[in-house]
């Protein structure tokens, strides 16, 4: 077969002739698409190969002999990220400091429930360890696989913690760092006595590389906090726990962290909001309006948080079949009540998936991403609406459209 060279925008492409479809191409022309990294882009065209985006942009050509989607009146955006959840997990833990539990260790894979949301536009789902204190390690899952292996996106995703306005909470997270104090020290002496052994060799040959000794296991999770190679996920429940929080960190400011709290009406989370805006945390949040405490006036928490300089990340309401399912009207309810429609977007797909650290893989339209897609038939946050097809790295898994 002699091969000619396709052009895509700024790429080149060698393809057969174009009478022959090219084979693993795939290209979706819509009405617009939401990439949530670029913003906005009208008549946009996604250029899909193995599952993956090659390129998105605005009325690019497409060569003959690539299969074309032709959606003119349909919006796509990227799949909705859940990044807390344990649907599909039935375990229960207590007041614990468990660093080194991986929830991966809990997933069954023929669990319906990952397959059921899927249905409603959930392409990724972050799976966290039960137990208060340091509850362990999550994980980033596909919510479709017959295998462990086919499920797992990425593990170690962030190492899930609660602090609270109280001495035990803190005490069990000065400890945990405790530990990695006196695992350095075993280092540093480990690397005298190293250093005492290569001084008494005469020969480069005789000399060895250092070889630290190896953490256990409960105290990787925390060293790994420390050299960044790991963030947290605190959960707190009012915003004194958040200022106990800073004191515990006082003295680890290299870690990396995200706050995670359920809006109530008793939340007094606004008293913090201009001290989680300056240092633009990233607040994991239901969309929920509520009332200011004692009062009937309503608050956009989530709005007010992105004001003044903080990351938001959405939930569902409910960690349920049923949460996934309205979780977008939800978000709908929190942008007619003020909240920046491309916040509210970004807060279902990009922030959250930064918050698993798969933001590489998922959460936008750009190239090098997974093409987990959601395509619509009108603007995603009217109530007319209906999503129409669910792209699952390239393959329709709900719905059908025509090509």
């Amino acid at each position: 077969m002699i091969l000619s060279t396709v052009t895509i925008g700024s790429l080149a492409w060698l393809a057969p002739p174009a009478a022959e479809p090219v084979p693993d191409l795939l290209a979706l022309r819509v009405g617009r698409a939401e990439t949530i990294s670029q913003g906005t882009i009208e008549n946009a065209v996604i250029l899909i190969d193995g599952g993956q985006i090659v390129i998105v942009g605005e009325d690019l050509p497409i060569e003959r002999g690539i299969p074309i989607i032709d959606l003119p009146d349909a919006v796509v955006m990227p799949g909705f990220v859940n990044c807390r959840s344990r649907l599909g997990l039935d375990s229960r833990a207590g007041t614990v400091s468990d660093p080194e539990v991986r929830v991966s260790d809990e997933i069954y894979p023929r669990t319906s429930d990952w397959t059921d949301v899927l249905e409603y536009g959930v392409t990724t789902i972050g799976l966290y360890p039960p137990g208060r204190g340091i509850a362990g390690l999550a994980a980033a899952i596909r919510p479709k696989g017959d295998s462990v292996d086919e499920l797992l996106l990425a593990d170690d995703c962030y190492l899930t913690m609660y602090i609270g306005a109280d001495r035990s909470a803190k005490k069990l997270v000065r400890d945990a760092f405790e530990e990695v104090d006196k695992y350095m020290e075993k280092v540093e002496k480990a690397r005298e006595k190293w250093q005492k052994d290569q001084d008494k060799k005469k020969k480069d040959d005789e000399k060895e590389a250092f070889e630290p000794p190896v953490p256990e296991p409960e105290v990787l999770p925390m060293l790994k906090l420390r050299t960044q190679e790991l963030r947290a996920q605190f959960s707190i429940s009012k915003a004194a726990d958040y200022l106990h929080l800073l004191d515990v960190l006082e003295s680890e400011a290299d870690v990396l962290y995200d706050i995670q709290i359920d809006l109530r009406d008793d939340l007094d989370l606004f008293y913090i909001s201009d001290q989680l805006g300056e240092a633009h945390t990233r607040v994991i949040c239901d969309p929920e309006i509520i009332d200011h405490p004692g009062t009937r006036r309503a608050r956009n928490l989530p709005a007010e948080l992105h004001a003044a300089g903080a990351k938001v990340a959405f939930i569902p309401r409910s960690d349920s079949v049923t949460g996934n399912r309205d979780w977008l009207e939800d978000v709908a309810h929190m942008v007619a009540y003020g909240l920046d429609r491309q916040v509210a977007l970004r807060a279902m797909t990009l922030e959250p998936a930064e918050a698993l650290n798969v933001g590489a893989l998922v959460g936008s339209i750009e190239a090098g991403k997974a093409a987990n897609l959601l395509i619509f038939d009108g603007d995603p946050f009217e109530a007319q609406t209906e999503l129409t097809a669910v792209m699952l790295e390239g393959e329709i898994v709900h719905g059908e459209l025509d090509q």
